[in-house]
């Protein structure tokens, strides 16, 4: 690392479970964001600051003033922009160092198979069932980990996974209309519920390519922010 990167991921090097090494392994990792809504746009920007090598996100939708409310890396002047586009200047003007790949396009099973192949790890940050279950189905053929996170008001969930593990669709059915998982454009979301569940998803990406910590393999993380309460359940 040169002097600039050391001052700039000063703070993670720092961390003894990340240090040094850690950050070199976030800078030669790949990671894809399926979707840069709510939960998309915040890992993304997490993800870029923390000096992910290379991160392509995906979204083929465009910017409503129905979700600045919760989508905050956007502005109303941008209104019927495409979310990729003005996502990708938000990264590159945070971190320059990080190569972020564009896509305006809604992902599909044959598209995934192959932007998923080379990647180190997935963030599902879809709002609907049937983009959640492609994300599990493509990443189990490919063997590649990934995490994928749900809100509804006031609630969240997350859960990760990993070859040998149980996944999205060994639990929830793209009909469930009680997942957790409701479109955004079916109910209500509490942006700060998604800014939780975003934070966890990058989090979990992190720990994945670091080797730090304990991932949320085998569990689901719930929180619901009018109750305080919070559980990590065993999905085994």
């Amino acid at each position: 690392m040169n002097q600039e990167e050391l001052i700039r991921y000063s703070r993670m090097i720092a961390i003894p479970e990340i240090g040094r090494e850690g950050v070199e392994k976030l800078q030669n990792s790949k990671v894809m964001i399926v979707g840069c809504g709510a939960l998309g746009s915040v890992c993304a920007m997490y993800l870029a600051g923390a000096g992910i090598g290379e991160i392509t996100i995906a979204d083929f939708d465009t910017i409503d003033i129905s979700n600045l409310q919760r989508q905050l890396f956007f502005e109303s002047a941008q209104a019927g922009k495409s979310k990729a586009e003005a996502l990708v200047e938000r990264m590159r003007a945070l971190n320059p160092m990080c190569n972020v790949i564009c896509i305006k396009e809604m992902i599909t099973s044959d598209s995934a198979k192959n932007l998923f192949a080379d990647k180190d790890f997935i963030i599902d940050a879809t709002d609907n069932p049937s983009s959640k279950t492609m994300t599990d189905e493509v990443c189990r053929k490919l063997g590649v980990p990934y995490s994928i996170g749900g809100v509804a008001g006031f609630k969240g969930q997350v859960m990760s996974w990993n070859p040998g593990c149980t996944g999205y669709s060994d639990i929830f059915s793209p009909e469930s209309v009680n997942s957790g998982f409701t479109p955004c454009s079916l109910g209500g979301v509490l942006g700060p519920s998604a800014g939780i569940i975003a934070c966890i998803q990058s989090s979990e990406a992190i720990k994945h390519l670091t080797g730090a910590g304990e991932m949320l393999y085998n569990k689901i993380f719930m929180i619901d922010l009018l109750s305080m309460e919070s559980h990590t359940f065993s999905i085994v």
